[in-house]
Parts: structure tokens; sequence; C-alpha cells
């Protein structure tokens, strides 16, 4: 799941939670609201670990301390 489904299902939910005061008999749309945010928090969460996790792999430094070799063979 990426940044912006999460912010969506925290949007969402957050509309169903606050916003929304339908009432049916088998389905309390609060907690329906509830768990997409918990699951957009999460969801958000787990992405940010996953691309800074991603950024640290991706940088390199090469370090040439012999003088005789340019830098990239």
């Amino acid at each position: 799941m990426g940044i912006g489904t999460s912010i969506v299902l925290i949007a969402v939910g957050a509309i169903l939670r606050f916003a929304v005061t339908l009432h049916t008999a088998h389905v309390n749309w609060h907690i329906v609201g509830d768990i997409l945010m918990i699951a957009g928090a999460i969801g958000l969460v787990l992405s940010l670990i996953w691309m800074a996790m991603a950024s640290r792999r991706d940088s390199s430094t090469v370090v040439d301390r012999r003088g005789d070799r340019t830098a990239g063979y």
C-alpha cells in the first residue's frame, strides 16, 4: 500500500467516523471508519519505513585511495 492509498483510507475512515450519521441494522459505520483509519495509519507507517530502508540501500560512496586510477573504473 502506498502513501497515497493510506491517506485516502484515513480520509474515508474519518468521513465515516465523524461526518456520517447513517444508522443501519447490521453495520456500525463508525466502527468501519475506525478500522479504515487504523489500516491507513498502519499502511502509512509501513510505507514510510519501507521508503527509508530503500533510500539507505541506494546510496553508496566509492573512495579511490590510490591516486593512479580515475574514479569509476
